[in-house]
């Protein structure tokens, strides 16, 4: 929905998916933050790299609709995978987005979350990273 914020190319904006990496720059009283908006599709898988290389902490969004979960923690699925290429990339901070929790049944279901936290937790402890350092976050 909000996609079109960072997403500047026609192909992106049509698709509805990030094709190309975006920057966006800003500056707190203590920081600089440029939040580098990576592509998740596989097909871009070289893209995303790119981004995920210069990045210093990842953003790693997990659907917890029931199946898309499933499919993104799966052997060969692309939650793994963008996991696995972050740490292996250097980039050693990380947080969770549990996104979709309206469309888990029942809507916000804290059972899911801890399910798909537990679940996530397990495997970014097999690649390196310290799951007791890493924030979960529920989203929408």
């Amino acid at each position: 929905k909000y996609a079109w914020v960072l997403d500047k190319l026609k192909a992106e904006r049509e698709r509805g998916i990030t094709i190309d990496i975006a920057l966006w720059k800003f500056e707190t009283a203590k920081y600089y933050v440029t939040i580098i908006d990576a592509p998740g599709h596989r097909d871009f898988i070289k893209n995303m790299i790119t981004g995920t290389s210069q990045a210093d902490c990842a953003v790693l969004i997990v659907a917890a609709g029931t199946g898309e979960f499933e499919a993104g923690i799966s052997k060969n699925g692309q939650t793994r995978e963008h996991a696995l290429l972050a740490f292996t990339l250097g980039v050693k901070q990380l947080i969770v987005g549990v996104n979709k929790m309206d469309s888990t049944e029942p809507p916000y279901s804290e059972s899911r979350f801890e399910e798909i936290k537990k679940e996530v937790s397990s495997y970014i402890k097999k690649i390196g990273y310290n799951p007791a350092a890493v924030a979960f976050v529920p989203i929408s």
